[in-house]
């Protein structure tokens, strides 16, 4: 997809633009506001009758159906950050061959913010004696790169979690996990899944409502730009596919949570899988929403135009003006009523951003 496809793909999403104010960034994690990570609020937008409402996110179980399955995503966060005297270097993406893609940030007195210097062959001195070379560009923001020492053991050393400036100080990794990650690998948290908490997960079971896990490693956010997404590791299990297919055949519902969700299971119910080369899944038909187990690279984009075929509602937080997920939204919602629900949000007051409140939308 060209830069200038995306950009007209991006605007149209909304009938109406809109700026979001500064004190509906949520900067710090719920708990440090309230008694715990479930302490946020839930839009709640109905397809089937239009209406917006508002909830505590607590309220969940009462608004899904016993038979319900919501698909969740277990990767877990990376401290992906490496932090120079003058720069900070993001781990987003390993390849295949071992090398990362990387973004490269200028360090601010808040947090960073874009850099765009670097060149091919260039060498990078790292804390605790690590080199990082830059290999290529690859995009206007990443370059692909190879660190010469294995990533994840750096990180854990040497890392800590992402950080944009809205966020004012650090919060330890444990901050940017969810319930659900048991597979590290994302740079950034599936940050849907982060108001769960064991006893919300065990009033939904004990309501009949089924959990199932998806794993989709996210990838650097270009908060700063508009951009489209570019392919990322995922797998849904057999397990989970099996589960998706029970749930449509006895009525119920699939309930995404999280954009990475819904990326990973509209991948898996494309006829050809729907993966980059180098995918481990079947094709051929399948039947109406139903998924397939499938592993490797999707660079599947969800839009209106595309629709959507696996799930029936998504879990999401609230997404900034043009990026990529409102495209998914709107898939999800239509346009009209999401329209509506972000001007809701603004009017009342919900919390943007990893830590703020959360969006239910029921097709």
């Amino acid at each position: 997809m060209s830069a200038g496809t995306w950009s007209g793909l991006a605007a149209s999403v909304m009938t109406e633009d809109f700026t979001l104010p500064h004190e509906l960034e949520a900067r710090e994690p719920p708990e440090a506001r309230g008694p715990s990570r479930d302490a946020v609020r839930l839009l709640v937008s109905d397809g089937g009758t239009g209406e917006v409402g508002h909830h505590a996110f607590t309220e969940l179980p009462g608004l899904l159906r016993p038979g319900d399955l919501l698909v969740v995503n277990n990767s877990a966060t990376l401290p992906a950050a490496v932090r120079l005297d003058r720069l900070a270097v993001h781990f987003s993406t390993e390849l295949e061959d071992g090398t990362w893609l990387v973004e490269l940030r200028r360090r601010t007195a808040s947090a960073t913010e874009p850099f765009t210097g670097g060149a091919d062959g260039e060498w990078l001195p790292l804390p605790g004696g690590a080199t990082l070379r830059l290999l290529e560009r690859r995009t206007p923001r990443l370059w692909r790169a190879r660190l010469d020492r294995p990533v994840p053991a750096y990180l854990g050393r040497h890392g800590v979690p992402i950080r944009y400036s809205y966020v004012e100080r650090d919060w330890p990794l444990e901050a940017y996990q969810t319930v659900f990650g048991v597979v590290p690998g994302s740079a950034e948290m599936p940050s849907a899944g982060r108001p769960f908490t064991s006893d919300l997960v065990t009033a939904l079971v004990s309501r009949g409502i089924g959990v199932a896990p998806i794993t989709l490693h996210t990838g650097v956010a270009s908060p700063e730009k508009d951009e489209p997404p570019y392919p990322e590791r995922f797998e849904v299990p057999e397990a989970t596919a099996r589960q998706v297919a029970l749930t449509r055949e006895a009525g119920g519902r699939v309930v995404a949570v999280g954009t990475t969700v819904v990326r990973a299971l509209e991948t898996a119910a494309l006829p050809d899988g729907g993966a980059v080369p180098g995918a481990d899944g079947g094709a051929g038909a399948l039947p109406d929403g139903g998924v397939r187990a499938v592993r490797g690279w999707t660079s599947h984009v969800v839009t209106p135009s595309a629709g959507v075929r696996a799930v029936d509602g998504l879990i999401t937080g609230l997404h900034e003006p043009r990026s990529s997920h409102l495209l998914m939204l709107s898939a999800v919602a239509g346009g009209e009523l999401l329209s509506r629900s972000y001007a809701e949000a603004l009017r009342e007051g919900y919390l943007w951003h990893e830590f703020g409140d959360l969006h239910l939308i029921l097709r």
